[in-house]
């Protein structure tokens, strides 16, 4: 198979081009064009776009940025995981090197028993290589990805033991934000490969079990007067979840607002559900309908929110 996931290819028989998102065989392909639809098509029947390039970050090597003299920097190789400008069933993983140090970097890739090498090549310092492609839809199916590194430098500095992480992502590795990657200048999941060990001091962790109660006390931050609960505004890594996790977040999400708005006495909160199949409605209705501290709730502002609102009167 000459193609690989990532590759942008055009279609030989019609005019359609898009990137390569799956290796069903030797022969065949899965392309999802620009509407985001995977079509499957022989091997034979497309062609490379020469000189393709989403952006300019594509390319996989990214030139040396001079450090400033006296400030070496020795940790910070990063695994980025980007979303396609394009197409957005495809991500882009990429070697990230915010050390002082030039990168010797490989990745292998391990299904089972089988290993593919899929990239390998030099990382300059402040440099960004793009190392693999794969569909996030796709995560569960993943193979386990090999990084190894190796650290060189002109400079005078002590030397550093290679670098070898294995990674099998799963869902939860992006349930944090995303931030703007380095260089890229995208949003994207960070995920650090050279942290350090996390070292518990046991002296502090016993002191924190007999801290008087006072201290351990935790302010409940007031909520807004109106919250969003659609779930891609509470989580970044929503694709990956299932109908039932979505609503016990979204749920638990209005009870913990509900709560704060009681306790800093606020008269009244109003909840963003959207209009959907009901069910999220259904459920905060219910919920409302038993609360003591509730004293009657209504659809909000037909005119702002239509009827994917529910405004809430405290007592």
């Amino acid at each position: 198979m000459k193609y690989k996931l990532g590759d942008f290819v055009r279609f030989v028989d019609e005019r359609l081009e898009g990137y390569v998102t799956k290796i069903i065989d030797e022969q065949m392909i899965g392309v999802t064009v620009e509407d985001d639809f995977e079509i499957p098509v022989l091997a034979s029947k497309v062609t490379y776009v020469h000189g393709h390039g989403v952006e300019s970050h594509d390319e996989e090597h990214v030139a040396e940025i001079k450090q400033p003299a006296g400030e070496f920097k020795n940790k910070g190789v990063h695994v980025a995981v980007v979303a396609d400008a394009k197409a957005n069933a495809l991500v882009h993983l990429y070697i990230i090197n915010e050390t002082s140090y030039q990168l010797l970097a490989s990745l292998t890739t391990q299904q089972q028993k089988d290993f593919k090498g899929e990239f390998a090549g030099i990382v300059e310092p402040n440099g960004v290589a793009k190392v693999y492609s794969a569909k996030l839809s796709d995560l569960q199916l993943w193979p386990k990805l090999i990084f190894q590194m190796l650290f060189y430098t002109k400079q005078n500095q002590p030397l550093v033991e290679p670098l070898n992480v294995s990674e099998q992502f799963k869902a939860k590795d992006f349930a944090g934000a995303k931030k703007l990657v380095p260089y890229i200048k995208q949003q994207g999941w960070m995920i650090q490969l050279d942290e350090p060990e996390l070292v518990i001091d046991a002296e502090k962790l016993k002191e924190s079990f007999f801290k008087p109660a006072e201290e351990k006390t935790q302010t409940v931050a007031k909520p807004f007067s109106e919250l969003d609960l659609h779930i891609e505004k509470l989580r970044d890594d929503y694709q990956f979840l299932a109908s039932s996790e979505i609503l016990n977040i979204q749920t638990d999400h209005f009870k913990k607002a509900l709560d704060a708005a009681i306790v800093h006495q606020m008269p009244d909160i109003t909840f963003i559900h959207g209009t959907g199949n009901g069910i999220l409605k259904h459920e905060l209705h219910k919920l409302l309908s038993k609360h003591p501290k509730v004293q009657t709730f209504m659809d909000a502002r037909k005119e702002k929110f239509g009827y994917g609102a529910t405004k809430v009167i405290l007592k």
